[in-house]
């Protein structure tokens, strides 16, 4: 059942409350007339017959009339009071009409003020991306009265936030870049040791895995650097077709690696339906997130006999990328959990060489930042369907 609104029920208060002050008027308005027309024609019958004066007519025929004179009187009086009844009814309801409609429009007006409050808030709430729309503020205007007060403890509220996720954004951001330099030197350093003439087998093999651990350092602050900068509202688009993202990241990953890599290739052999699929917004962005759903599907995989299929298009006239394939069973519960970051299936945190997970999490965040969504469900036998909806041109 449809709920009533507040300015349907503050016209119908508005609206019953006069209705009842009229009918109250109008009754003790009644009672008034009535009390004060007792005799409408302004002639006393109360003396009796034989005081009335002799005008020829006899006893019987002076009854006759005084019986006549008081029953017209009467009717008179009735006819007045029922007239006064009908008319102020009437009245009463052409007026009662008229108050509801002011009532309508005066509620509408009272009330103008939060709409504006539940419009802004709206729409931070639905937007993409935490932290998205907090610039955005109220700035009511009118009198400072208990609404005003309400607007402006809400615009304090966004102002704080806004600076608290701008903050974190910026840490993030900041702490990311200042990580890389220390992390280009080790391997700088390391590969200088490791490239000597004079190396041992030993310091080589140490060179070597020092290389594998900062490599996944590096990779790590890339993604927290690319989360970072995903989570930032876009300020420059372009327009380009994202089956050419797909098709170049395709070619990428089946390039890389050496000849006997399983993952590379299922790349070469992954299918591929690209159809054309015009949008705007970051190409860089869009290929990292094209990226990391082909690695993720190409990393989490059967060891044999497994298949990846990656298709783009328009799906009701939004550009649409869907990536899906064979792995093992992903329950319908554990959909969201791959989405946040440092997490994995079964709600693991990071560890081991899989990756961060931190792919997923850049993947939403990248279409978000894009005014696009993420779905994602399990595939029947196993594996994963995520399709990535962007808007047009």
């Amino acid at each position: 059942m449809k709920r009533t609104t507040i300015r349907a029920r503050l016209t119908l208060v508005y609206g019953g409350l006069f209705l009842l002050a009229g009918m109250v008027l109008l009754a003790v308005t009644y009672v008034l007339v009535e009390q004060r027309m007792p005799e409408p024609l302004g002639v006393a019958l109360t003396k009796p017959v034989t005081e009335i004066p002799r005008t020829g007519l006899g006893t019987q025929n002076a009854e006759a009339l005084r019986i006549f004179v008081r029953e017209l009187q009467e009717d008179v009086k009735q006819n007045a009071l029922d007239s006064l009844l009908t008319q102020g009814g009437i009245a009463l309801a052409v007026v009662s009409a008229a108050a509801i409609a002011f009532g309508w429009l005066v509620a509408g007006r009272a009330l103008q003020p939060l709409h504006q409050i539940t419009g802004t808030a709206r729409r931070i709430a639905g937007a993409n991306t935490a932290g998205r729309g907090l610039h955005e503020r109220i700035a009511l205007r009118g009198p400072q009265d208990e609404v005003r007060e309400l607007a402006d403890t809400f615009d304090l509220m966004l102002e704080r936030l806004d600076r608290s996720f701008d903050g974190q954004r910026r840490f993030v951001a900041n702490a990311s870049h200042e990580l890389r330099t220390p992390l280009a030197l080790n391997r700088a350093l390391v590969e200088l040791a490791v490239t000597r003439p004079g190396a041992s087998a030993d310091v080589r093999q140490l060179g070597e895995s020092l290389l594998a651990v900062n490599e996944r350092h590096e990779r790590l602050i890339e993604g927290l650097l690319t989360l970072a900068d995903s989570e930032s509202e876009l300020t420059d688009r372009t327009s380009f077709d994202l089956a050419e993202v797909a098709a170049h990241v395709l070619n990428q990953q089946a390039a890389e690696g050496a000849e006997p890599d399983p993952t590379r290739a299922l790349a070469r052999e992954a299918v591929r339906e690209l159809a054309p699929a015009p949008t705007s917004g970051d190409a860089v962005l869009l290929e990292r997130l094209t990226s990391n759903l082909v690695e993720n599907a190409l990393r989490h995989n059967l060891p044999a006999g497994g298949w990846v299929s990656v298709r783009t298009g328009l799906v009701d006239g939004r550009p649409t990328l869907v990536v899906s394939n064979t792995g093992p069973v992903v329950p319908g519960y554990e959909i969201e959990t791959i989405f946040q970051p440092f997490r994995r299936l079964r709600g693991e945190r990071l560890g081991g060489g899989r990756g961060f997970g931190l792919g997923l999490s850049i993947v939403r965040a990248v279409a978000r930042a894009h005014g696009g969504s993420v779905d994602a469900r399990p595939r029947d036998g196993g594996g994963l369907v995520v399709s990535v909806t962007l808007p047009t041109r």
